[in-house]
């Protein structure tokens, strides 16, 4: 122990520059070194950040909400596919769905749209659309400006092209920063992730089993995580998107787009 510290108050060991280890006061260098390391990140800005400076914050209705699953007994299941459209396997998937009558929500990435815009127009009566960000960047690595900017130019593209405004924000790879929450809320959009992940890399060359494994886990208000672009494996989900169906609809599920399943979820009573 640093002599003299002997009831020396937090301020005290502060403002002398030493830090505290295992209730021991330690030399300057070491505090030093620690309150760099918390300079990293500025104040206002940044990914890590969800405020801009000091003054009023131009964040539209002024809340976000984050959603991985519905809050529901009701057995509700919403399927729910990114990082499309593209001409490969989107068209395979609608035409799935529209043959069992099953709606889904599709988080779709704007230069894709742009790209591919023919391949679902016309195409998602009953569907859902909701913005995946412009060119799958990692919007948590991004400022709030940065974002926002993103997020707003794949919105416009998905809603010129759908003729839908999309209202639900998937970001790539489920990064959270409070960057993404100020950009998000900005654009009035409910932030929605998962509660369940199509696994296909565990079941090469088995879209039956796979099926099994998801139809298994689901439960009720589940958000489901399926890609309708990607790399070849991602083929066994979707070659199983029938099994997985029927077996769900055995087991008395009733397929929604996440908004519904948000609708039906129920409000949590407040905790004292």
């Amino acid at each position: 122990m640093v002599e003299g510290t002997r009831g020396w108050g937090r301020r005290d060991v502060f403002r002398r520059g030493l830090l505290i280890v295992g209730g021991v006061a330690i030399g300057g260098g070491a505090s030093e070194a620690w309150q760099s390391t918390q300079r990293r990140l500025p104040i206002a800005g940044g990914p890590a950040s969800a405020t801009l400076g000091s003054g009023q914050q131009d964040v539209g209705a002024g809340t976000v909400d984050v959603f991985w699953s519905g809050r529901t007994s009701s057995r509700l299941v919403a399927l729910t596919f990114d990082d499309g459209p593209a001409p490969q396997w989107t068209p395979m998937v609608l035409d799935t769905l529209a043959r069992h009558q099953v709606p889904a929500t599709f988080f779709m990435v704007g230069a894709q749209v742009r790209r591919h815009g023919d391949v679902v127009r016309g195409r998602l009566a009953g569907h859902e659309v909701g913005n995946h960000s412009w060119e799958h960047r990692d919007l948590a690595e991004l400022d709030a400006a940065e974002a926002y900017d993103d997020l707003r130019r794949s919105h416009d593209a998905i809603a010129e092209v759908t003729g839908t405004q999309p209202t639900l924000l998937r970001p790539p790879y489920g990064h959270l920063g409070g960057a993404v929450l100020h950009a998000a809320a900005r654009l009035d959009y409910r932030l929605v992730l998962w509660s369940l992940q199509m696994v296909e890399r565990e079941f090469p060359d088995d879209p039956a089993g796979h099926a099994r494994r998801i139809v298994a886990e689901v439960r009720p208000g589940t958000i489901v995580l399926g890609h309708d672009v990607g790399a070849h494996r991602r083929l066994v989900a979707l070659r199983g998107l029938t099994d997985m169906i029927n077996g769900l609809r055995s087991r008395g599920y009733t397929f929604v787009t996440v908004s519904a399943l948000l609708r039906a979820s129920v409000t949590p009573a407040p905790t004292r």
